[in-house]
């Protein structure tokens, strides 16, 4: 089983409704975020950044970064910068597999488990999950290392993924990114 950590959307500017409801939890996610990535680079564990082009079709990944350091929280942006190693995929809508590229980068790479981490939970987090069941795609979401707008959707969310979707949940110190690791 070939694994990658996905990242979603969080290279953002905070300036959306709800936006100020999603920082705690990104604040606390930040960290567990950052804790995995690194262990996945350590690991040679792909890491694939997918993130929202803001209705921005002319934007690349280092417009978004610019942008995102400009906007209200940049200190949820410059903790997970992406490296030159790092792929970058550009999504308009909710789900990570939606009109991208993306089924076919995970192909190439032989990846058929995704550990996905970012926001928001009970929205792209879970479409996303969902398009990977959808594509026989395993899936782990570590609770710790994702955030919602709303306590009881972002619960109802990883309940779901969890129960519907087979998707594991458990905290992110224990996710599992290689069969070595």
């Amino acid at each position: 089983m070939s694994t990658a950590v996905v990242v979603i959307d969080m290279i953002n500017t905070y300036d959306f409704p709800d936006a100020e409801k999603v920082v705690p939890g990104a604040e606390k996610a930040v960290p567990r975020i950052k804790a995995l990535v690194e262990r996945a680079r350590e690991e040679g564990v792909p890491v694939i950044y997918v993130n929202d082009n803001y209705g921005d079709w002319n934007s690349s990944a280092e417009e978004l970064m610019r942008t995102a350091l400009d906007g209200k929280h940049p200190e949820l942006v410059e903790e997970l910068r992406p490296t030159d190693d790092d792929a970058f995929v550009i999504k308009g809508r909710h789900s990570i597999f939606y009109g991208t590229p993306l089924e076919h980068l995970l192909k190439e790479k032989g990846v058929d488990r995704l550990v996905m981490v970012g926001q928001v939970t009970e929205q792209c987090i879970l479409y996303s999950a969902l398009d990977a069941h959808l594509r026989d795609i395993e899936v782990a979401v570590p609770r710790d290392a994702v955030a919602h707008i709303f306590d009881d959707l972002g619960d109802a969310a990883l309940r779901m993924m969890e129960r519907n979707m087979s998707a594991d949940v458990e905290p992110s110190e224990g996710c599992l990114l290689s069969s070595d690791g």
